[in-house]
């Protein structure tokens, strides 16, 4: 697979519920480097398309591209062991364990040995060296021992990016991960996502606009389904359509 080939591609991806066509033939691309952002009111679509790359749920029609191979018919585990890690809108941590046993736990999930049943997980060293790493990359090295329950919110968002990154992703998936920071927290995150972006490939669904656009490389504006406008952050921000079905010449 050649380098400058997108990690993953949807192409003409359409989902219907019944008579109601939730995401209408949509292609895209993501690209390691680079963070695209999927943007559009509530309704537009963004979840459901998320929710088919990620392999919840199945397409309507169209096909799925992940490293150069066809995904469409994989199963979201079989995409999570190929390299596509995502977070959700809701907290999905284990509020009793440690950050380091959440971490230890999504890395066990990538590296499982059925075989060796009799074995203490906890003496895996390829999954706690991955725990180790994605902590320490996520900002929580200090925090190892803390029990995820007691975190504040900014930092259980922070746990669920480690807890992506301990699979070893090469695509992540991030569903409003700044959803209730306050500007403290939202600047570290900004700064965590830019730095992952090095060698990933990052599809961010985010409502806040400010940080939107400051962070993404690619805006892509979903409406009723489908894509209104594609393109840079300044390309999005002067598109006419655009701003007259979301912006509202506000940015």
């Amino acid at each position: 697979m050649s380098q400058s080939s997108p990690l993953l591609r949807c192409t003409d991806i359409t989902r219907r519920w019944g008579g109601l066509v939730a995401v209408n033939r949509v292609s895209l691309e993501f690209e390691r480097g680079a963070v695209h952002a999927v943007i559009g009111t509530n309704g537009a679509g963004k979840s459901t398309l998320i929710n088919i790359l990620s392999g919840e749920i199945e397409a309507s029609d169209g096909r799925v591209e992940l490293l150069g191979q066809d995904a469409t018919a994989w199963s979201q585990p079989r995409r999570a062991r190929a390299g596509l890690g995502r977070s959700y809108q809701r907290n999905t941590i284990y509020p009793s364990f440690t950050v380091l046993e959440n971490c230890r736990l999504s890395a066990q999930a990538r590296v499982q040995k059925p075989w060796a049943w009799w074995r203490n997980a906890q003496h895996c060293p390829a999954s706690m060296a991955a725990a180790l790493g994605a902590a320490a990359r996520s900002g929580l090295n200090d925090l190892l021992e803390r029990p995820a329950g007691l975190l504040s919110h900014g930092q259980k968002r922070q746990l669920e990016i480690a807890m992506c990154l301990a699979t070893q992703p090469q695509v992540l998936l991030l569903d409003e991960p700044l959803a209730g920071m306050g500007a403290e927290e939202t600047e570290r995150m900004l700064a965590l996502l830019s730095e992952l972006k090095n060698d990933h490939a990052i599809l961010l669904v985010e409502h806040d606009m400010d940080a939107v656009f400051r962070i993404a490389d690619r805006i892509t504006v979903m409406v009723n389904g489908s894509v209104l406008a594609s393109g840079t952050p300044d390309e999005v921000r002067n598109n006419v359509d655009v701003q007259a079905a979301y912006l509202g010449g506000g940015h």
